[in-house]
């Protein structure tokens, strides 16, 4: 009979970076507390050298600071690497995450309308071709409930859109909007099914950026990201004033 495989050390070091991630960004481990190494390896169960790489790791995105004769500072919101998508994800999971989806949105407000107006301008017909396609398979995956298909091909929407626009730096952001549709469905802020109208968006923005339609692209973006916003209020609100827990909404259409 086998014996159970010991974790390894970089299966540790990951544990420990995600639990104290997490206990950052839920406010657990305060701004400007002080941790303790030691107390980390005792309360953990993990070596010094596990602590010191998890700390180093926290430390590049922000939210830890080795300070001389204190030791390792908890950091305020302020100081962390916004776009971190594992700062992303943390913030998402804690009790905030509704007020960090909507400070994503704004800023996909602030971009994505302009990368698909930069689209219609710059993509060629078949990338716009392909845009459509893309936007039919959308409407087919969440007209039959598929919301795992919907869920992949909307991240690839929006990622074709940010590269459609031939602006790199648009492109790049592709991991931010990711993390906000990923974030909306795992954390129950998603209808269970598409309303008809954010379908319908979607083939709109398609559309104009495949005619060269600058304003019509922007203007079917802006809205795609604020009905993403109202949706997502609508159904937190629903869920706490009934008491069931996001990611149990009732089927919101």
């Amino acid at each position: 009979m086998k014996t159970p495989k010991a974790e390894s050390s970089s299966d540790l070091h990951s544990l420990l970076v995600q639990n104290l991630g997490l206990a950052i960004a839920e406010g657990t481990l305060a701004p400007h507390s002080i941790l303790r190494l030691d107390e980390l390896e005792d309360r953990h169960h993990v070596s010094r050298s596990v602590v010191r790489e998890a700390t180093r790791v926290l430390s590049s995105k922000g939210m830890l600071e080795s300070r001389r004769r204190l030791g390792t500072v908890v950091q305020p919101e302020e100081s962390w690497n916004a776009y971190d998508p594992q700062v992303i994800r943390w913030r998402l999971a804690s009790s905030r995450r509704l007020e960090q989806l909507r400070t994503l949105n704004e800023l996909r407000g602030a971009i994505e309308p302009q990368a698909a107006r930069l689209a219609a301008e710059r993509a060629s017909w078949d990338a716009g071709s392909d845009l459509v396609s893309q936007a039919a398979r959308m409407w087919a995956a969440g007209q039959r409930g598929d919301r795992a298909e919907f869920l992949r091909l909307d991240i690839e929407f929006h990622a074709a859109v940010l590269r459609a626009s031939g602006n790199g730096m648009f492109s790049q952001l592709n991991s931010l909007v990711t993390e906000v549709l990923t974030g909306r469905t795992e954390h129950g802020l998603m209808p269970h099914l598409p309303h008809h109208e954010a379908l319908q968006l979607h083939v709109d923005v398609a559309s104009a950026i495949q005619r060269g339609e600058g304003d019509a692209a922007h203007a079917a973006m802006s809205r795609i990201v604020e009905q993403s916003t109202e949706e997502m209020g609508d159904i937190w609100s629903s869920n706490h004033a009934d008491g069931q827990a996001p990611g149990t909404e009732r089927g919101v259409t």
